[in-house]
């Protein structure tokens, strides 16, 4: 009965398109369809739970191999992706337990989400999501657990932007977005060490390869994916991302923030745990993020005045310590800490709206004296320590710099150097318009400055840019005149017919298949 877990993942996927098409189509909308919207999707992650518990059981009794081949995927030299599922273990007892939390959260959602204006777009992206982590949980090899990996991450997005006429919600989705792109780089490169050094990205072959691989060179492959795990479990230093993450709605934070997509971090370290323990350098970041996360997490959790906000520290600091203990080598309880903080956040945030109810004659437990009295601990736990602003300015706004810088390096040096036209409608080209600019200038005294830059990568551009400015107009623009040019954007103009008319698709198809007879003949 191995052949079922493709459809774990499956269902939910088909159930997306459904919407999604239906939808787009005109087929599914309004108040009218939410019930079949709600069925479509329930029928979906229901089906998937059904047939993750029937493997566990059939796991129990040994009759599961450890992994299914559905078939290979993609293949290049000695590089060979499959389609491959664990369906033993950790993995198979992971994606029950997440099943049953999205079987759980979709029935939440019927109710609750009810009569709002993005209702099948809400279960969409959560249906498309349950696909996602399904096959990040099961799939047997790194690239199908990335593909799952970042199918999550898009759905985080999606839904933290749920209300996206709200300029809030927009921003803070970005900024999420945005920053786990930084562990999605350590899980690409993680994935290239992998290969490179061990021949494998199939997680099994990869655990076993470890025991002869060099210390050095685990330790390079286990920082890369930790590196992803940190980010997507929001490790300092990406802690202030997940409170950012709370603007989407209830049900979106329980399933993302609460129960499920947080925890992907921890299930990436404790599979990678036989890899991981051959490198102590690995093992001590772990200590030390874990256990300076959780510290973090308290403090700025003491001062909190909204109930997402809590919540959110609450689970971060939970969250590290699950890598403490990795780190200290209790697999084990870490995985069993994550099962249950995974049931108990799902709870916790499903019921946030309700808490006034709830602690009603329950008053909560004041701070205590020695803490209470720390007025400095107390100002910088109110601004979370100031982490998100030194991160604004210590890696947002150089990388927004810099890509600014590049970006005028592009226009106006690249795009002048293989002469790319500056106006739309191709009529012109990009040294006539530039040699007009400079003599309106001229006639007028003004100083031509070609480009300005800030910073040391600014300043660099500048100069080169100046240069090429330089070189251009005295050699070029004076040099062959305005008839040289206009011939060469007649030239330019032919070619960029030529272009547009071989890209055609009948006269691309004629021009490969010409190159075939060739080559035959040949």
């Amino acid at each position: 009965m191995d052949f079922l877990v493709v459809f774990i993942p499956l269902l939910p996927f088909i159930a997306a398109v459904f919407i999604g098409f239906g939808y787009l189509f005109n087929r599914i909308n309004g108040p009218r369809s939410e019930r079949a919207t709600t069925t479509i999707a329930r029928s979906a992650i229901n089906i998937s739970c059904c047939i993750a518990i029937v493997l566990l059981i059939t796991d129990f009794l040994g009759e599961n191999s450890d992994v299914l081949v559905a078939g290979q995927w993609l293949g290049s030299g000695n590089l060979i992706v499959e389609l491959n599922f664990i369906t033993t273990g950790f993995n198979l007892i992971t994606a029950v337990l997440f099943s049953i939390i999205l079987v759980v959260i979709t029935r939440f959602s019927t109710n609750y989400i009810h009569n709002e204006s993005g209702f099948h777009r809400f279960f969409f992206v959560l249906s498309l999501f349950s696909s996602g982590m399904l096959l990040l949980i099961l799939s047997g090899n790194a690239v199908g657990t990335f593909i799952g990996w970042e199918i999550a991450g898009l759905c985080s997005y999606l839904l933290i932007s749920f209300a996206y006429d709200r300029p809030v919600a927009a921003i803070n989705a970005t900024r999420v977005f945005v920053t786990n792109r930084i562990g999605d780089a350590g899980f690409i490169l993680g994935i290239a060490l992998s290969f490179y050094f061990a021949g494998t990205i199939d997680w099994v072959r990869l655990n076993e390869i470890s025991e002869t691989l060099a210390t050095p060179t685990v330790t390079v492959i286990s920082l890369a994916f930790v590196i992803a795990a940190i980010a997507k479990s929001a490790q300092l230093p990406f802690t202030p991302w997940l409170a950012r993450a709370m603007e989407g709605p209830t049900p979106s934070s329980a399933v993302f923030y609460g129960a499920v997509m947080i925890h992907s971090g921890v299930f990436l370290v404790i599979l990678l745990h036989p890899l991981i323990e051959k490198a102590p350098l690995t093992m001590a970041l772990l200590v030390v993020v874990g256990l300076f996360t959780a510290i973090y997490s308290f403090v700025v959790g003491l001062t909190q005045t909204d109930v997402k906000s809590s919540v959110c520290f609450a689970i971060s600091g939970q969250l590290g310590l699950m890598f403490l203990e990795c780190g200290l080598g209790l697999w084990e309880l870490a995985t069993w800490h994550l099962y249950a903080h995974a049931i108990v956040r799902c709870y916790q945030v499903l019921t946030a709206p309700s808490l006034l109810h709830y602690v009603h004659g329950n008053p909560m437990k004041p701070v205590t004296p020695y803490i209470a009295n720390k007025r400095w601990l107390y100002i910088a736990s109110l601004q979370r320590f100031w982490l998100d602003p030194i991160a604004d300015r210590t890696l947002v706004r150089p990388i927004n710099g810099l890509g600014h810088d590049l970006d005028r390096f592009d226009k106006n040096i690249i795009d002048r150097a293989m002469g790319a036209p500056v106006s739309t409608n191709y009529t012109i080209s990009s040294l006539t318009q530039l040699e007009k600019n400079l003599d309106k200038k001229a006639q007028h005294g003004i100083q031509v400055e070609f480009v300005r830059g800030s910073g040391v990568v600014g300043k660099l551009f500048e100069w080169i840019a100046n240069i090429m400015s330089w070189f251009e107009d005295r050699l070029v623009l004076r040099g062959i005149g305005m008839d040289m040019v206009g011939i060469g954007s007649k030239l330019g103009q032919a070619a960029i017919t030529f272009e547009q008319l071989i890209l055609k698709p009948r006269y691309l198809v004629l021009f490969v298949f010409i190159v075939l007879i060739i080559a035959a003949s040949i």
